[in-house]
């Protein structure tokens, strides 16, 4: 393909090029999907716009037509996807100038959510309406989730063999493709394989509960046995309402879980570590709502101290 061929290709097929040389093999396959998500959005809004007709009111308006279906967050992660095809054909003369400089983000109005996490009171309630009985359930998926801020697929793969009793801890080093067709898949990132201290509450429980288990088999998952989020989450939406406490997602409880910690005056780097972020920036990002109420509690600590001088 010429030079001049090139540049009158279309965004779509351009895009969905870089794809398959770019992210094919590098990125993980929840990832994958989102991309091609995005290449489906823009043959459906921009089936015959070229590359060398895409300027900034092109690809405005392309953002405002997306915009219109999706809700703002929505819309940022579109555009971040498709900002990282353009930029390099700029950098490749397929495009005179970056057409996504100084582009405005819209978006639907958020529908109301459930609540991000519970408070210790909330958290304490929805541990008591567990059904916690002799044998393996979801409810003490919920219970593991809670006590260590596990990813859901993190928690769909863990195995007795990852459980360090002596050391109360446990080894995070895999997650369950649960979104598949089952099976054991690398973590979400390198800084996602960690050990996470255990309290010595659970590991008198899950010391109990998984004796004479296969050790390299997951606890609450099965090879060709499919596991919905949707199911965890409605067994979570009955303990809530149960409990007489909002109704959080299981997600959730990985929120739960880093804001009491937070709250607690456990640093920011620790969290981040515990949470298996792949830097303290997402962990900040996440939970800068909690970071501020913490600034305006140290804020009368500081008053205070330097009043007593």
């Amino acid at each position: 393909m010429t030079k001049k061929e090139e540049k009158t290709e279309l965004f779509c097929d351009y895009f969905a090029r870089w794809i398959r040389v770019y992210k094919e093999g590098a990125i993980r396959k929840v990832t994958m999907d989102k991309y091609y998500l995005a290449l489906d959005w823009l043959r459906r809004l921009v089936p015959d716009l070229r590359l060398c007709d895409l300027d900034r009111v092109a690809y405005q308006k392309l953002m405002n037509d997306y915009a219109r279906r999706h809700e703002r967050q929505t819309t940022m992660d579109f555009h971040h996807q498709l900002k990282g095809a353009i930029l390099d054909a700029v950098d490749e003369g397929l495009i005179a100038r970056d057409p996504t400089r100084k582009t405005i983000i819209k978006g639907k109005t958020p529908r109301d959510k459930k609540p991000k996490y519970l408070s210790q009171f909330e958290l304490h309630s929805l541990l008591k309406s567990l059904n916690l009985t002799s044998e393996i359930n979801f409810d003490w998926l919920i219970l593991l989730i809670a006590k260590t801020g596990l990813r859901f697929s993190e928690a769909l793969a863990i195995t007795p063999k990852d459980f360090d009793f002596p050391h109360q801890s446990l080894s995070v080093d895999k997650t369950w493709d649960y979104k598949g067709n089952g099976g054991f898949l690398p973590t979400k990132n390198k800084s996602s394989v960690r050990k996470i201290q255990l309290d010595w509450q659970t590991i008198v429980q899950f010391s109990e509960l998984i004796k004479d288990k296969p050790e390299n088999e997951p606890l609450f998952a099965k090879e060709g046995e499919s596991v919905y989020n949707s199911t965890v989450n409605d067994l979570l939406f009955r303990r809530c309402k149960a409990a007489q406490i909002p109704v959080i997602s299981i997600h959730g409880l990985r929120h739960t879980h880093a804001s009491l910690l937070l709250f607690a005056g456990v640093t920011i780097a620790s969290v981040a570590r515990r949470l298996g972020h792949a830097s303290m920036t997402t962990t900040q990002k996440t939970y800068l709502h909690i970071i501020h109420e913490l600034e305006n509690k140290d804020i009368d600590l500081v008053m205070r101290a330097l009043s007593s001088l």
